[in-house]
Parts: C-alpha cells; sequence; structure tokens
C-alpha cells in the first residue's frame, strides 16, 4: 500500500517536524513573510489544534507613520519588526519564537532585519547576533542618504 502524505507537505507549504518543534515550545510565535510587495509579521498563538493571530502587521502601516520609500526593502523590513514588537509588548506578549516558515535563512536578510526591529522593541527572542544584518544597511546608507533620516524620524514615532 502506498502511503500519501500530508497535502501542503506535498505541496512544499509546511514542514510538518519544523513546525512541531515550534509549537511544543509552547510560547508565541513571531511569523514573518515576504511579498512582492509588502513584509507581513504576525504574532501566533497556538491553542489545541488551532492558531490565531494575536497581533499582526503589513509594512503597508508604515505610510500612516509617513514612509515614502519602497515598502519591502530592508530598513522597511526593520521597522515593520519595530513596529509588530511595539504592538506585541502593548498585548502583554514578552517572548516568543522566531518563525521563518520554509523560506531560506540567509544571514544578513530582510526576514532578520524584521528579527532585529521586534528585538529593538522590547520582545525577547533566541538569536544568534551574526544573522542579523548590518548597521548601515538597516538605516538604508546603502540605498540613499536620504532614508536615513526618514528612519530616524520614523522610529521616534513608532517608539512615542
Amino acid at each position: 500500500m502506498r502511503r500519501v502524505f500530508f497535502r501542503r507537505r506535498r505541496e512544499g507549504k509546511t514542514d510538518y517536524k519544523a513546525r512541531m518543534g515550534l509549537l511544543m515550545s509552547g510560547k508565541p510565535r513571531l511569523v514573518v513573510r515576504k511579498t512582492n510587495r509588502y513584509i507581513i509579521g504576525q504574532i501566533v498563538k497556538s491553542e489545541g489544534a488551532r492558531d490565531y493571530v494575536a497581533v499582526g502587521i503589513n509594512s503597508k502601516e508604515l505610510a500612516k507613520f509617513g514612509w515614502t520609500n519602497s515598502f519591502k526593502n530592508t530598513p522597511a523590513a526593520y521597522l515593520t519588526g519595530l513596529l509588530l514588537g511595539k504592538k506585541a509588548v502593548g498585548e502583554g506578549i514578552a517572548k516568543a519564537v522566531f518563525d521563518i516558515g520554509i523560506q531560506r535563512s540567509t544571514r544578513g536578510s530582510r526576514i532578520y532585519a524584521f528579527l532585529k526591529g521586534a528585538i529593538d522593541a522590547g520582545l525577547s527572542l533566541e538569536y544568534s547576533k551574526d544573522v542579523l544584518p548590518k548597521e548601515e544597511r538597516i538605516t538604508g546608507r546603502h540605498i540613499n542618504e536620504k532614508i536615513g533620516d526618514d528612519i530616524k524620524k520614523i522610529k521616534e514615532k513608532i517608539l512615542k
């Protein structure tokens, strides 16, 4: 008899072994996903066999703070993580486990810029310092000198 695996495993959408490890921690998960236009972040809690989003954010919300640049670059990922971390701490969530799903883990990428933002907002996560992007990339100096000034202003608005 031929064994048929779970549909999401066949489609390459879920790694059930990694998911089980994250769920066994008992902590909420900080989930980050990249799309072609935005960075999406969520704090997901699991109860029983169900997941629910406690706090969610999209990089499009940076426009409310005056962000006029791309919503998918490294500085936008950092600010989105900062905003999510601020909201999570405000909701009483202090600790979480970082969940990147099936995305490729590349040192210094936008995913880790998001992680750095969440940590700077006061969220407690386990991580290795070598995966975080350099400060030059987070401030956007590699893109444009003007972005660094925008980031400082928006960071102050978020942390108020």
